[in-house]
């Protein structure tokens, strides 16, 4: 079964942020970095071409599919910034109810800008995210 096509490049993350058009967007885009930074202790890498995430961990599924995939991340998309949380953001619930305007997919948070949501809790549900993935795939390595 072949593997996922999103993988961790050697592209630099500063590069890439300091590309993005939109100044508001990418003074959101320093900031999303810095928290989940902050939060995972680790360095970004650039996943694919539009991906930062940070920390990573091996899953595996009764399907056969596995890969490795950031423990937290997010991309700048034209529409929204997609964070990406975890597989089901279902036991976030009271935190999203919190949160501000969003929306959500199959374990993504969609903000627009980060003026639109409450930081301070879109802090707590990074953590809470990172706490839930090494708890469920034990850490492998802090160096990603």
């Amino acid at each position: 079964m072949a593997g996922p096509k999103t993988k961790p490049q050697t592209a630099s993350v500063a590069d890439f942020i300091a590309a993005i058009d939109d100044p508001d967007k990418r003074a959101d885009a320093e900031a999303l970095s810095a928290m989940m930074r902050k939060a995972t202790g680790c360095e970004p890498k650039l996943w694919g071409a539009a991906i930062v995430g940070f920390d990573h961990y091996h899953y595996k599924y009764a399907s056969g599919q596995e890969g490795d995939w950031p423990v937290v991340g997010f991309a700048p998309r034209k529409q929204a910034f997609v964070l990406y949380l975890a597989s089901d953001l279902a036991p976030f619930e009271p935190l999203l109810q919190k949160l501000g305007k969003h929306s959500t997919g199959k374990g993504c948070l969609y903000v627009k800008r980060l003026r639109d949501v409450d930081v301070a809790v879109l802090q707590r549900l990074v953590e809470t995210a990172i706490t839930e993935i090494r708890k469920r795939y034990p850490k492998l390595s802090a160096s990603s």
